[in-house]
């Protein structure tokens, strides 16, 4: 009768396997750490980047109830006064939004002009502090509050003097004290709104209304009610309707870069497995002696667990104090944006969430004991008798030789990549990934088998020892040659989709660049901002600039369509309708002019107006442009990678005539024959504005924007390097168990007469041909994963198309490193499962 075995085994047992390979087990709490903690910095960082913009346009918006702003970024102000009649309103606060060029800077400061007594009963907070003998400065014309991150950004203080851009010229206003409730990093001034409307030429005129509403008003009742009146110049809307259209132009870049970091997550379950599957393959003869002397298989099963278990709940607990830290560097040293842009103006810090933690915590270790299971349950199912044979090891893998599950995978993937995205996320793309990596590395043993079977018999007279030794070993034990395949396959396969989709949009963001900068010189009222603006007078005088042989202007506004959108970026230059590709970078064929109805006129959309809007080509739409709504025609649709939530674009004469409007913002200049841009510029800096003017080459333009597209993408290239690393580091740990695995085996070769040169040759051919097929095959998943993030995930997360790049000089440098990584750790490997005595490597088979 068999004896119990100790229910208290399982933990010794644990600590004699992380004894006996601390290497591997350190590797796989890594990878699994290394996850968990690039996700959880990333969501922290968001979260607080999110949380503190919230918090800041709560204290612009103070407490309204309603908001009330025009489609244009200007309203009427009779809109204020009709407000103001309205019964269920208790306090109306009128407030005109500036985004003012500051000369010198390249960034805006926004100015908001309020009414102080309006103000008072809903946004105390923007109420400035004034000097005690000047009470009444929050009324003066000249008068200006900034908040203390202002004050440091513009390096002011109390008494000293701001200038700020205002059409051509400049406004110089007085820092009249601060904004002592304003967010920490929130860089806001305050005046006026008579003095603002003045001072920056904007009379009569106003961005929104804020409203209070009197107690027991039904709100959305009256929303509905003025929406209907107020339509179609103006939109109402609750202020939390602001974060919405931030928090929803954000979510694709956040839900982007979480993903990408659980790619570190996702190839660490694969290392996991590996380790865990060579581990109970070493050990099988000993788990299955713990079976004939009382153990039962759910012991075995608990015990495998456990150890799988154990290095997750270390890992995660790793990643998320590293991920803690990260996110803190990272608020501290480069702000809350992540490269994206999307929450200027706050400086968050980060704050620990438990939610988050926990979800972080239960991935990780949710995907090491998914990596373990598979192995667990071997173990706990395999005959004892058969398993304290020598020379079963491959069968215990049989089960991974099977192709259907890995073909139900791949079929599922190619269903997922059809179908549309879920609100708006490309949810079943990133699902098809997944699928298409698993069904990938499911097919690797059928694959190892044929391939290496065919080469065996193919080449059965040319080779020598050693290509004989490998390829039936490689051959004959498809299965654990598997093992190694899989860390190899999912590093590489995932760093190549990511290389190639990265590559992909760079250079398509080249071209683009190329084809839009066609003039030989660009001008800009103002680097940043809305405040600035040439009038006809000041193009003439650029016009008539000498080298000078032609200017196209260009005016920009923003339109809100939607308020659960952010704004849409109305751009009216001149545009000839018979060819419009000469001007914008059409995507296909528009409408001719014998196509275009002759009660509407023709505007030109972006990518992200279709997905958005479904403003496609030939559809009628309704925009409100100056006193009225006016109805246009979609003439073709045009590649934008600078606008993600929309563009359009009309023809300048168009716009004119429908707004009365003759102020521009930018220009393209074509030189003179001969001509040089350094004159033209020195000319243009001579005019009686032209110190307010920004002048760039095509060049300098391209180059700075490729700069903000790779510090868009910083994090991404962090995640190929972890990827990379990972691999690396997979492969080592691999083939190091395997060759300590077949010490035996090695025994018996050296036994029978096998040189130990030739065991090492065998080791770094099997590795070298190993690597050689996963780069292979993970080249071929990795590009059929980057067309589903080129041509499915992109489009859908940020609506705009790209071309197809192939880098080849990284991807053939990194498989060259793979492939000198896997034989030199084979041999490394080698010489220690070989360093022992032929006689005592086989004497348990005696």
């Amino acid at each position: 009768m068999k004896a119990a075995a100790s229910p208290g085994i399982g933990m010794p047992l644990l600590l004699a396997e992380w004894r006996s390979h601390p290497l591997r087990t350190l590797l796989a709490v890594a990878a699994i750490a290394a996850g968990v903690a690039l996700g959880f910095a990333i969501h922290l960082i968001n979260t607080a980047a999110y949380n503190e913009f919230s918090a800041a346009l709560k204290g612009i918006t103070g407490q309204s109830d309603l908001q009330v702003r025009g489609v244009q970024p200007l309203a009427d102000e009779a809109l204020y006064e009709r407000l103001l009649r309205v019964p269920e309103v208790e306090a109306a606060s009128p407030v005109l939004e500036i985004d003012a060029g500051v000369p010198d800077r390249r960034e805006a400061l926004k100015l908001l002009g309020i009414d102080v007594f309006q103000a008072a009963a809903i946004a105390p907070d923007l109420i400035g502090m004034p000097a005690e003998d000047r009470p009444f400065d929050t009324l003066a014309d000249d008068a200006v509050f900034l908040s203390p991150a202002a004050m440091e950004w513009l390096g002011l203080r109390q008494g000293d003097s701001l200038r700020l851009r205002s059409g051509s010229g400049e406004v110089r206003l007085r820092v009249a004290g601060g904004l002592v409730r304003a967010r920490a990093g929130q860089r806001l001034a305050v005046m006026d709104i008579g003095a603002a409307q003045w001072r920056f030429d904007r009379l009569g005129k106003l961005s929104r209304v804020e409203l209070k509403l009197r107690p027991g008003a039904d709100r959305d009742r009256l929303r509905e009610r003025l929406a209907r009146e107020l339509a179609p110049g103006a939109l109402v809307g609750e202020p939390q309707d602001q974060e919405t259209r931030t928090a929803n132009m954000s979510r694709a870049y956040r839900v982007n870069l979480n993903v990408l970091a659980l790619v570190a997550l996702f190839t660490g379950a694969f290392l996991v497995f590996s380790t865990q599957a060579l581990s109970v393959i070493r050990r099988r003869s000993q788990l299955a002696l713990l079976r004939v002397i009382g153990m039962t298989r759910r012991q075995v099963l608990r015990q495998i667990l456990a150890e799988g278990l154990a290095a997750g709940v270390i890992g995660s607990l790793l990643g998320l104090a590293a991920g803690y830290g990260m996110a803190a560097l990272a608020l501290r040293l480069f702000g809350g944006d992540l490269g994206g842009g999307y929450f200027p103006g706050v400086q968050p810090s980060a704050r620990f969430a438990p939610g988050a933690a926990l979800l972080f915590f239960l991935a990780g270790t949710g995907v090491a004991l998914l990596g373990c299971a598979a192995s667990a349950w071997e173990a706990a199912r395999a005959r004892p008798a058969q398993a304290l044979k020598a020379g079963a090891e491959d069968v215990a893998l049989s089960r991974l030789s099977s192709p259907w599950p890995a073909l139900a995978c791949i079929a599922a993937a190619m269903l997922l990549v059809r179908l549309p995205p879920w609100q708006e996320l490309p949810i079943p793309g990133y699902l098809a990934i997944a699928l298409l990596l698993i069904g990938g590395i499911g097919l690797m043993p059928r694959m190892a088998a044929s391939l290496f079977g065919a080469l065996a018999l193919l080449g059965a007279r040319r080779r020598g020892t050693v290509g004989t030794l490998a390829l039936a070993r490689l051959a004959n034990a498809p299965n654990q040659a598997s093992i190694a395949l899989g860390g190899v396959l999912s590093s590489f396969s995932l760093m190549v989709a990511m290389v190639i989709m990265v590559a992909s949009f760079r250079v398509s963001v080249d071209d683009w660049l190329s084809e839009v900068l066609a003039a030989d010189l660009y001008l800009r009222s103002a680097s940043a901002g809305n405040s600035a603006a040439l009038g006809p007078q000041e193009q003439q005088a650029i016009a008539r600039t000498p080298g000078v042989a032609r200017v196209e202007f260009l005016r920009s506004q923003q339109l809100v369509l939607d308020p659960a959108r952010p704004p849409v970026a109305l751009i009216a230059r001149p545009i000839d309708v018979a060819d419009p590709a000469r001007t914008l970078p059409m995507t296909g064929p528009a409408l001719t002019p014998d196509r275009l109805p002759a009660d509407a006129l023709p505007v030109w959309v972006s990518e992200a107006m279709v997905d958005l809007y479904g403003h496609a080509p030939g559809k009628r739409i309704r925009l409100a442009l100056g006193p009225g709504e006016r109805e246009f025609v979609v003439a073709g649709v045009w590649r934008d990678y600078a606008r993600q939530s929309g563009a359009i674009q009309m023809r300048l004469a168009d716009y004119r005539a429908l707004t009365g409007e003759r102020q521009v913002n930018d220009g393209a200049i074509w030189l003179q024959p001969g001509g040089r841009a350094a004159d033209v510029i020195d000319a243009l800096r001579a005019l009686p504005f032209g110190a307010g003017l920004e002048l760039a080459e095509p060049g300098e333009i391209r180059a700075v924007s490729l700069r903000i597209f790779d510090r868009s993408f910083a994090v991404t290239y962090l995640l190929e390097a972890v990827a990379i690393v990972i691999g690396l580091f997979g492969i080592g740990a691999t083939f190091s168990s395997q060759a300590l695995a077949r010490a035996k085996e090695f025994g018996m070769l050296r036994h029978v007469g096998v040189l130990r040169r030739q065991v090492l040759a065998v080791l770094a051919l099997e590795g070298s041909l190993l690597t050689l097929l996963g780069i292979a095959a993970g080249f071929a998943l990795g590009f059929a994963i980057s067309l589903i993030l080129v041509f499915v995930v992109n489009p859908q997360s940020f609506h705009w198309t790209m071309r197809l790049h192939l880098p080849w000089e990284i991807l053939s440098a990194v498989a060259l490193v793979l492939m000198l990584a896997a034989a030199a750790t084979a041999l490394l490997a080698g010489r220690q499962a070989i360093s022992g005595s032929a006689v005592r490597a086989v004497r348990e088979d005696w």
